[in-house]
């Protein structure tokens, strides 16, 4: 398990706490790559026994992703973002996945945590939810798996904004699936502007990982899912809010210059 951390002391013990019990005991591969980190976050890391700290001054998440390849040698490999709290048990049932041979590409299920964040926070992650594509996609959880012969697809990470995104579009439906297991607990922005902010890095990373958007990202194609998870006023509601915030985002983006969008009211 490879988690690449720019400083993350707030919550990279949250992320490990749930995985130290394997890692002490050998039974899961963890290596924590601390990229041109500022704060304490490789000091917490190293008070989990069995945990492999790697630094770099290179501030690339991608990098850091490499760099964690570089020493791994289990497989299959597991890749998590360091906010991400996910179980021993569901990273166990994803591996297990990948081991047989069935898939190239897996991540367990994922849920939205939206405590503390306000109704429009709140609508439109329950319209995303509810969207098939959610369930489909490598994307959107912070954590994937690749066996070793996906991982040959792979290759090397290439500096893009959105790992996930990348990762995803090098397998068709039927090499990629969505374990059904303990989900992983995703939390949320928790204003509106830190979610038009994340949106927007996530349509940066969108439009690197493909010509043109697809799987999920075509505006035309989210409208019809949307449409398609209308059953009620409440739900119509959260349809609206989702595509205000898309459209948020697309106007907050032009004419700004690309850069790394991090959400920090999750971390809190």
């Amino acid at each position: 398990m490879i988690i690449p951390a720019h400083n993350e002391e707030r919550v990279i013990a949250r992320t490990l706490e749930p995985l130290a019990s394997a890692a002490e005991r050998g039974a899961l591969d963890v290596i924590v790559v601390c990229n041109a980190c500022t704060d304490r976050t490789a000091d917490v890391a190293r008070a989990f026994t069995g945990v492999v700290i790697i630094e770099s001054d290179i501030a690339s998440k991608t990098n850091a992703l490499n760099l964690g390849d570089e020493h791994a040698s289990a497989w299959p490999r597991i890749y998590l973002d360091a906010d991400i709290v996910v179980t021993e048990q569901s990273i166990r049932a994803t591996a297990s996945a990948l081991t047989a041979q069935r898939w190239q590409a897996a991540r367990p299920e994922s849920e939205f945590v939206t405590t503390d964040t306000g109704p429009i926070v709140q609508a439109y992650y329950r319209a995303r939810s509810r969207m098939p594509s959610l369930r489909q996609a490598m994307w959107g959880a912070g954590v994937y798996g690749l066996s070793e012969e996906g991982h040959r697809r792979l290759g090397r990470f290439p500096e893009v904004t959105g790992d996930d995104l990348w990762v995803d579009r090098l397998f068709s439906p039927d090499e990629k699936t969505v374990i059904d297991t303990a989900p992983v607990a995703v939390r949320v922005p928790r204003t509106v502007s830190s979610l038009i902010a994340i949106s927007r890095r996530n349509l940066s990373g969108a439009r690197e990982s493909a010509p043109e958007p697809t799987d999920g990202h075509d505006p035309g194609g989210v409208l019809r899912e949307l449409l398609g998870t209308v059953r009620s006023p409440l739900t119509a509601i959260d349809a609206m809010v989702y595509i205000a915030i898309a459209l948020s985002t697309r106007l907050a983006r032009r004419g700004r210059q690309e850069r790394w969008e991090r959400d920090d009211t999750s971390r809190r």
